[in-house]
């Protein structure tokens, strides 16, 4: 199953490239992938009664995010579907599009991805794993749907995907996660073979799931947006909305209905939305002029349809579903790809604008009349096999009451009729004469497809039919999940093309005679019917709430978001403050234990700290507030020192010396005192607020601390870090090993803010390069100079400064200095695994150097020193960062965790080299990175006007002899 994922992942990669070359031929190659795929599927069948085939892959189990990977029958009927069917549209592409774009290229990779995405989501066995799929397919989909973007109804029609099924996806994930707490185990086969006892909180975690699936699967009332993403290309629609995507809801009702069927809350949502789903849907169908919305909401009607199969969690009945499964993917694949021969053909899918048709096509009428045949349930296609064994086996079926079992049977058998009706209204609509002599326009000026266009529908509906008489074959492979249900009494019934004469004959006789007569009564009638547009349209709700949505964000906006700083702070910190104080006192808290201080230095540095605060808030000088502001800081770093914390205390002080300075940096372009215009007012009211805030973190870390109940994780810590990080520094193992997936979120907030200040600074590019000195300038500007030549030079870019603002002092120390911050830079950074340091303290060491060169020599001197742009600095970083997460793979160790690689030196002996330390080679970088591009745009920014439109001196003029 790895390989197989593995495969198609990488054939999604080099797609591009592949249909670059070939052309649309390159689709052809592409179908090898899905179809090599198949091929393994169906040796690897599961063998009746054997234990299902899984594959383990350990990533963190500690959050229970093992790629857990297991084939079973249900997960072998779907991955025939995806594969089979992805095999299939990817031929049909080949002669779909026939001029190329450059969107085709990454249409084709993105079509096998999206195949690669459903496969992992039906094998997954790990819950957390198959939401990743399950998003990977919501994303896809999204990007397919949106195929013609610069169409607004594609834009509008993938955004309205991606959100519903968004918003679907996300309540699913919230409901696995309970489930998962509850149970102690995020395997789907745990949670099936040991379902939760009953009770509000699995109601509640079951509904959350089932809106997850219900929105996948177009279920009312998420239907609306499968209509809308018609608007993708036909290759789409017969494949995401047709056999696979809208199927992964299906399909994980079907996973979980050997579990929760019993549950009244899934009973209501999967069979009593399921039914309304069919009813609507098959009346919309009969609705709508275009080939391809009628197929579209016959989809929705036959959606619901399965999902009231599968999902009432009989034997019988789910042999019904698993056949109607099988055959829809079939049926309705084949028929969107007709629908996309028609369009391509003649230019329309309007049936206003199709008369005999079938007289010009009468190869491509035959193959939508036996894709038809199944979709309406007439005899000898799978369609009827599927339909006829749920007619019967719902009728008599334990899981029901007698009175739900009739209703039941009745809502379907209204649903077979409306599906028989709109199936010969697509085919009347698409080949019919419709009374004429004449064929239409478009009918008549046709292009005659090609044979190899016409072979992927008809490979399809010629499986319809050969799957009916193959029925019982079909059967005996699908039955092993029919035996994880209940079959209340009754024998499993296998399915057949005939069974006899009984009620699903009746009912069968009656869909056809009802379906017609409804056909030929909407037909003479549909001018009188059909005139308004329906009063409850889903899609006009839709559209309401997002307006509702925008309207309520403005009131928001407009109330909270003045255009003020300081409003903008009150009500975040407000916010901060009354929320989790409101929860803390409304939750179960431990009595606090408050210890006092222990040592007078204590006492001595808080007083000092919180005299401090007070002259910040007192001082109207700006450079004087930030200066106290910054005894507070360094303060706290004495008292991490104090309590024995010399990492934590080494990164305040270096952090706060830089902050410091970056502070400057602003303020050097601002009036030294706040102007009367500047003043906000509201006095009290900011101190209430700090007051609060102040207190609210006092009083949340308290409770927090008297909160333990357990012995404190600090006293494994530092064994553990031996132990398993190879590292006596604890702090440093746990930011580069233990918690390395946190920490590189960290430094990808750090770039973000870099690429932040840069944003607004330089404005219409990212990163620019930090201005350097060249010789012609430096000769220039010494030939202007009236000073004497002879004089001792510190720093290079010092001399194009202001001999007012030069500091011969501040150059000669900076030049003695800056050595020595480089070495004890790269000490930080070696020792950092084994004593205090690492590579963020030897990072911001580096860039304090730097800030120090800057503020001695100028923009020009920064120049000198750093010769490599910001962007390279941070991207390349980020890169070696993100990069150990493979090596660590590749040496045997969980992702991003240290291996230690053991080697001999002749001179030096055995020494242990640990990948983390190249983890934090790129921390160090991207910290350098960040601090050079705040000097480059807070600093070398601010020194001129707009970089952009700043000319460097020309140079010197060649002397003419």
């Amino acid at each position: 199953m790895i390989l197989v994922l593995i495969a198609l992942f990488i054939s999604a990669l080099i797609a591009p490239p592949i249909i670059k070359t070939l052309g649309s031929r390159g689709f052809y190659v592409l179908a090898l992938a899905p179809a090599a795929g198949l091929g393994w599927v169906i040796a690897h069948w599961p063998e009746p009664g054997a234990p299902p085939r899984t594959e383990v892959v350990s990533w963190i189990p500690s959050l229970s995010m093992d790629i857990t990977l297991r084939f079973d029958t249900l997960a072998a009927v779907m991955s025939v579907l995806i594969l089979g069917v992805g095999t299939l549209v990817l031929i049909y592409c080949a002669n779909y599009f026939e001029e190329m774009r450059r969107r085709i290229a990454v249409f084709g990779g993105e079509l096998v991805a999206f195949a690669g995405s459903m496969f992992g989501l039906v094998v997954s066995d790990n819950t957390l794993v198959m939401y990743v799929f399950w998003e990977a397919t919501t994303v896809l989909s999204f990007m397919l749907v949106g195929f013609y973007a610069v169409r607004a109804t594609s834009r509008r029609a993938a955004t309205q995907a991606l959100l519903v099924t968004t918003f679907g996806g996300l309540a699913m994930l919230v409901g696995l996660i309970m489930l998962g707490q509850r149970t102690g185990s995020y395997l789907l086969s745990d949670l099936i073979a040991n379902p939760p006892t009953a009770g509000v909180y699995v109601d509640i975690a079951v509904v959350l799931i089932l809106i997850g699936a219900l929105s996948k699967s177009a279920i009312v009332p998420f239907h609306f947006w499968l209509p809308g993403a018609m608007a993708a290309p036909t290759p789409v629609s017969a494949y995401l909305h047709a056999a696979a995507m809208v199927k992964a809801g299906v399909y994980l009702v079907a996973r979980l209905a050997p579990g929760f069927a019993p549950l009244v809350s899934w009973q209501v949502m999967v069979i009593g939305l399921g039914l309304l789903t069919m009813v609507l849907g098959g009346w919309r169908s009969l609705r709508e002029l275009d080939l391809k919305l009628i197929l579209a909401f016959g989809t929705v009607s036959q959606l619901g349809f399965i999902t009231v199969l599968v999902g009432i969690g009989d034997a019988n009945v789910a042999m019904a579903g698993l056949a109607m499964v099988v055959a829809h993917a079939m049926f309705k694949a084949c028929l969107f790809m007709v629908v996309g021969i028609i369009d391509h053909s003649t230019g329309t899918r309007d049936i206003r604008k199709l008369a005999r048709l079938g007289h010009r096509l009468p190869g491509l009428a035959l193959i939508a009349s036996v894709a038809g045949a199944s979709m309406a349930g007439l005899p000898f296609t799978f369609g009827f096999v599927g339909k006829e064994t749920a007619f019967g086996s719902i009728w008599v079926t334990g899981a029901l009451s007698p009175m739900q079992r009739s209703v039941v049977d009745v809502v379907l058998l209204i649903g077979s009729v409306l599906t028989f009706a709109y199936t010969v209204r697509f085919i009347w609509g698409a080949f019919g004469r419709k009374v004429r002599t004449l064929p239409t326009r478009a009918v008549a000026q046709l292009e005659q497809p090609v044979p190899m266009f016409l072979l992927p529908p008809a490979v399809l509906a010629i499986t319809g039919v050969v799957a009916s008489f193959g029925a019982g074959w079909i059967s005996d492979l699908v039955e092993p999940y029919a035996q994880t249900l209940p079959a209340y009494g009754e024998e499993i019934e296998h399915l057949a093309l005939w069974h006899g004469f009984g009620l699903p004959v009746v009912f069968s006789i009656l869909v056809v005679v009802g379906g017609s007569a409804l056909f030929l009564f909407l037909r003479a009638r549909r001018r009188r019917l059909f005139v308004s547009p329906p009063r409850l349209n889903a899609d006009r709700i839709y559209d309401a709430s997002l307006r509702s949505a925008d309207r309520l964000s403005l009131w928001v906006t407009r109330n909270t978001q003045r255009g003020s700083l300081p409003i903008t702070q009150g009500v975040i910190l407000t916010t901060a403050v009354l929320l989790p104080v409101t929860v803390l006192f409304l939750g179960n808290r431990q009595g606090l234990r408050i210890a006092g201080f222990n040592t007078a230095s204590e006492v001595v540095i808080g007083a000092i700290m919180i005299a401090a605060a007070v002259a910040t808030a007192l001082l109207r000088n700006r450079l004087a507030g930030l200066l106290a502001l910054g005894v507070t800081g360094y303060g706290c770093g004495a008292l991490f020192a104090l309590y024995g914390a010399p990492d934590l205390a080494l990164t305040q002080f270096l952090v706060e010396s830089l902050t410091l300075v970056v502070f400057v940096l602003v303020l050097r372009k601002l009036p030294s005192e706040a102007t009367p215009k500047q003043k906000t007012g509201h006095r009290p009211v900011r101190i209430a607020i700090s007051v609060a805030f102040g207190a609210m973190l006092v009083l949340i870390g308290l409770f927090a601390a008297a909160a333990r109940s357990t012995e404190p994780l600090h006293v494994y810590l530092a064994d553990a870090a031996y132990e398993f990080g190879n590292g006596a520094n604890a702090v440093n193992v746990l930011l580069v090993d233990i918690r390395a997936w946190d920490t590189l979120g960290e430094v990808s907030v750090l770039i973000v803010a870099a690429t932040g200040v840069a944003s607004m600074l330089f404005r219409s590019r990212r990163f620019g390069a930090v201005p350097r000195l060249t010789d012609d300038q430096l000769a220039e500007h010494r030939n202007g100079d009236s000073a004497p030549h002879g004089r001792t030079t510190w720093l290079r870019g010092s001399e194009m400064r202001d001999p007012d603002q030069r500091s011969l002092i501040l150059e000669a120390t900076t030049r003695l200095v800056f050595p020595t911050l480089v070495v004890l830079s790269a000490y930080f950074f070696f020792a950092g695994h084994n004593a205090p340091g690492g590579g963020f303290a030897g990072g911001l060491v580096m860039g304090l150097a730097l800030v120090l060169r800057y503020l001695a020599g100028g923009r020009y001197e920064l120049g000198e020193v750093m010769r490599f742009e910001a962007g390279t600095i941070l991207g390349i970083g980020l890169l070696i960062s993100a990069g150990t997460a493979v090596t660590s793979l590749l040496l045997g160790a969980p992702a991003l965790s240290s291996a230690t690689i053991a080697l001999h030196l002749p001179i030096f002996g055995d020494f242990k080299l640990v990948t983390a330390l190249f983890f934090d080679l790129g921390i160090y970088l991207i910290v350098v990175g960040l601090v050079v591009d705040v000097l480059r745009s807070l600093g070398a920014r601010l020194d001129v006007g707009d970089p952009e439109t700043e000319q460097p001196a020309p140079p010197a003029p060649a002397e003419v002899k």
